[in-house]
């Protein structure tokens, strides 16, 4: 990998969460007005339609062919609880503040290492991860006014960081183009199934752009991760992961008139240094490895 290339990535990783945090606001506004299934429906058709105008003329069948077809649909089926889970805490929750409960799947996803795969956590993670839990706890602060949907964003790390666990092992086997077209094909096919119990016919014209606009910026966010991770290192890029959290802050301002108080302030960021330092904690582990490893 070429160093002049990791300000390509920096600037592609910025694009693409300024794009989720918008995609978060537009889900935000459009939740008001229109069933779950019909706005996802629209934002994963135009994933697979727009996957697949790219990628087909290129790839032709090979694009349909996986080795792993159970674990793409489970993928897939991961990536759609994520979704659900984020429409339906975007109704309860300032985009700012479900944004900050859901940047904790890193440390999530280190959890299902250390439990399920037997990876070493050091003293020095487990306290940053203890950091974020905590961070998490002030943005939410359950109390009296606590709802149970206030948890949603939780589900949100967690279907997340199963789905991010998939990504590696099935874009080794089959490639990131297939993958992606195939999580697209499931989450389609499934919210179709559903698509008569919930269509409604009396959506205005806004909201319709609105939904276009939210498949869009889907859409383009993933590209320009992908774009992002091919050009520079996860190490460089991870701590831009965090902008997400003051773009939401920005559109839950601009659009909602939001102001986040010093209670969340403080927990988002202890979400975000809890992110940032344990990611520079394992670059450090695995670089310890690295030049104590037998040649």
């Amino acid at each position: 990998m070429k160093d002049n290339h990791t300000p390509q990535g920096i600037a592609l990783m910025i694009a693409a969460v300024a794009c989720f945090a918008m995609l978060d606001t537009l889900t935000k506004i459009v939740g008001s007005a229109v069933p779950v299934v019909m706005a996802l429906w629209v934002r994963y058709l135009a994933q697979t339609a727009l996957t697949g105008a790219v990628l087909l003329p290129a790839r032709g069948r090979t694009l349909l062919h996986t080795r792993r077809p159970v674990l793409q649909s489970l993928r897939a089926v991961l990536m759609l609880t994520s979704s659900l889970c984020a429409f339906f805490s975007l109704k309860v929750l300032p985009v700012g503040d479900f944004t900050a409960v859901a940047m904790l799947t890193p440390l999530a996803i280190t959890l299902a290492a250390a439990a399920l795969m037997g990876e070493h956590v050091s003293p020095v993670r487990w306290l940053f991860l203890l950091l974020g839990l905590a961070g998490a706890l002030m943005v939410i602060r359950p109390g009296p006014e606590f709802q149970p949907a206030m948890l949603l964003p939780l589900g949100v790390v967690l279907s997340n960081a199963g789905y991010q666990l998939l990504t590696g092992a099935l874009t080794r086997a089959d490639g990131v183009g297939t993958t992606h077209f195939y999580t697209g094909c499931v989450a389609t096919l499934l919210l179709t199934a559903a698509l008569p119990f919930a269509w409604v016919w009396h959506v205005s014209a806004l909201h319709w752009l609105l939904l276009a606009g939210m498949a869009l910026a889907g859409c383009a966010g993933h590209l320009c991760l992908v774009f992002a991770y091919a050009r520079a290192p996860v190490g460089v890029l991870t701590p831009y992961l965090y902008l997400q959290i003051a773009f939401a802050m920005l559109g839950g301002w601009m659009v909602f008139s939001h102001v986040p108080d010093a209670w969340s302030l403080m927990g988002v960021a202890m979400i975000a240094a809890s992110g940032v330092g344990g990611t520079a904690a394992a670059a450090r582990e695995r670089g310890r490895r690295a030049v104590n490893a037998p040649a």
